[in-house]
C-alpha cells in the first residue's frame, strides 16, 4: 500500500501523523510512504531522518494525497484539503464529525473511507487511540487553567496552590474519565482544591480511592455542577460520549454563578463543547470573555506539546495503521471489531450512528455499508 503523511494545516498543529520510527515499520512491511517536506519539522523531525527509513519526500500535499492510497493525519481536513481527497482513499486520523457538518458532508461527497481514532473502541470500552491525546490534554487542562487564572492574561488573579496562610484555589472538573483523571492528578499536584463531578458510581468510587486527599469526587447532576461551579476558580470540561457531540452541562445561565474571572476550559470542544458558550478557538488567539468568564477551548490543545504528542499518537495508531494496510481495510475490520467501529464514513455513507444522530443526516451500520 502507498502511505501519504501531509503536513497539518491546522493553526499551530506542530504534531505529524507517523514519526520516522513509525514509517520504518510500514516500510518493513513492505508498504510504500510519502511524506510531505517539512510535516515532522514542528515535532523535532527532519526529512533526512524519514529519508534515512526509506521514505520518499513530496514538495507539495498535493502531490502526496494524488499518490497515496492511505492518508495518515493527526487532524480533521480542512477546507482547503477537502478537494485533495479521491474516492475511495482511506483517511486514517481524527475526526470529530459530530461537531461539523460541513466536514461530515464534505468526507460523505469526496466518497472516501474515513476512520476516526476517536472511535476506536474496544470492547471494554476503552479508546485506544484517543487516550494518549486525553491524557496529554487532561494534564495540560490544569496548567492552562492555572496560568489563565493570572490577572494580566483575564483570570481572577488566584494563585491555584495558595501560599501558606492563603487558601488554594479550586478546580472543579466535569467528568472523571481519562481527561479528567489527567486533570486532576495536575490540579491536585500543583496544590489546587479540586472537585471532580462524575456520573458513573463505579468511576466515582475508583476516583476516591486513587486520587489526592486534596479532591473530592462527587456525582455528576444538575445540582451538584451548579453548586460546584459557584464555588470555582477554575472549571474543566472533560466528559466524552464516544463519536457523539458532548452534552451541554454548563449553559448560559448557569455562568451568573461563577465568579468573575474564573476560567472555562472546555476540553470537550472537538465534540462541540460541554459548555454553551463554548466555540473552538486557536492556539493563536485562545480565549474570549462571556459574562465575565474567561473562556479557553482549542481544538488541538494537544498541539501545543508536539513532540511529547506525535510520540505518544504514533506509538498508538501505528499497529492499527499496520493492520489497515497489511491486510487491507475491509479484512481488518472483519477480523478487527475495535477498528470497525472507528468506520465513520464508507463511500459516500454514514456509517457512524451519533454523528448521523447530531446532524440529522441517514445512517448506515458499518456491515450494511461494506457489503454493499
Amino acid at each position: 500500500m502507498i502511505i501519504g503523511i501531509p503536513k497539518e494545516i491546522k493553526d499551530n498543529e506542530n504534531r505529524v501523523g507517523m514519526t520516522p520510527a513509525g514509517v520504518e515499520s510500514l516500510i518493513h512491511h513492505s508498504h510504500q510512504v510519502l511524506v510531505e517536506a517539512e510535516a515532522g519539522a514542528g515535532s523535532g523531525f527532519t526529512d533526512d531522518e524519514y529519508r534515512a527509513v526509506g521514505a520518499r519526500i513530496l514538495s507539495t500535499a498535493k502531490e502526496v494525497y494524488q499518490s497515496s492510497d492511505m492518508i495518515i493525519k493527526v487532524k480533521e481536513p480542512l477546507p482547503p484539503e477537502y478537494g485533495l481527497l479521491r474516492p475511495g482513499q482511506i483517511l486514517f486520523t481524527y475526526l470529530h464529525l459530530a461537531a461539523d457538518k460541513e466536514l461530515t458532508e464534505a468526507l460523505l461527497q469526496a466518497r472516501i473511507v474515513g476512520i476516526a481514532y476517536e472511535t476506536i473502541q474496544e470492547d471494554n470500552g476503552l479508546l485506544p487511540l484517543l487516550r494518549p491525546m486525553s491524557e496529554v490534554a487532561g494534564r495540560m487542562s490544569a496548567l492552562v487553567a492555572a496560568y489563565h487564572l493570572a490577572r494580566p492574561f483575564g483570570g481572577r488573579g488566584v494563585l491555584a496552590p495558595g501560599v501558606p496562610g492563603v487558601a488554594p484555589g479550586t478546580v472543579v472538573i466535569l467528568g472523571g474519565g481519562t481527561v479528567g483523571f489527567n486533570a486532576a492528578q495536575v490540579a491536585c499536584g500543583i496544590g489546587a482544591r479540586v472537585i471532580v463531578l462524575e456520573a458513573d458510581q463505579s468511576r466515582i468510587r475508583y476516583l476516591d480511592s486513587v486520587l489526592p486527599r486534596n479532591s473530592t469526587v462527587i456525582a455528576s447532576n444538575t445540582y451538584n455542577i451548579a453548586r460546584a461551579i459557584s464555588e470555582a476558580d477554575a472549571v474543566i470540561g472533560a466528559v466524552l460520549i464516544p463519536g457523539a457531540r458532548a452534552p451541554r452541562l454548563v449553559t448560559r445561565d448557569m455562568l451568573k454563578l461563577m465568579k468573575p474571572g474564573a476560567v472555562i476550559v472546555d476540553v470537550a470542544v472537538d465534540q462541540g463543547g460541554c459548555v454553551e458558550t463554548t466555540h473552538p478557538t486557536t492556539h493563536s488567539n485562545p480565549t474570549y470573555v462571556v459574562d465575565d468568564v474567561l473562556h479557553y477551548a482549542v481544538a488541538n490543545m494537544p498541539g501545543a506539546y508536539p513532540r511529547t504528542s506525535t510520540l505518544a499518537l504514533s506509538a498508538a495508531t501505528l499497529p492499527c495503521a499496520l493492520e489497515i494496510a497489511n491486510k487491507g481495510y475491509r479484512r481488518a475490520m472483519a477480523e478487527n471489531r475495535a477498528l470497525r467501529r472507528g468506520l465513520s464514513v464508507h463511500k459516500g455513507l454514514l456509517t457512524c450512528k451519533p454523528v448521523a444522530e447530531a446532524h440529522l443526516l441517514e445512517y448506515v451500520p458499518v456491515d450494511e455499508a461494506l457489503a454493499s
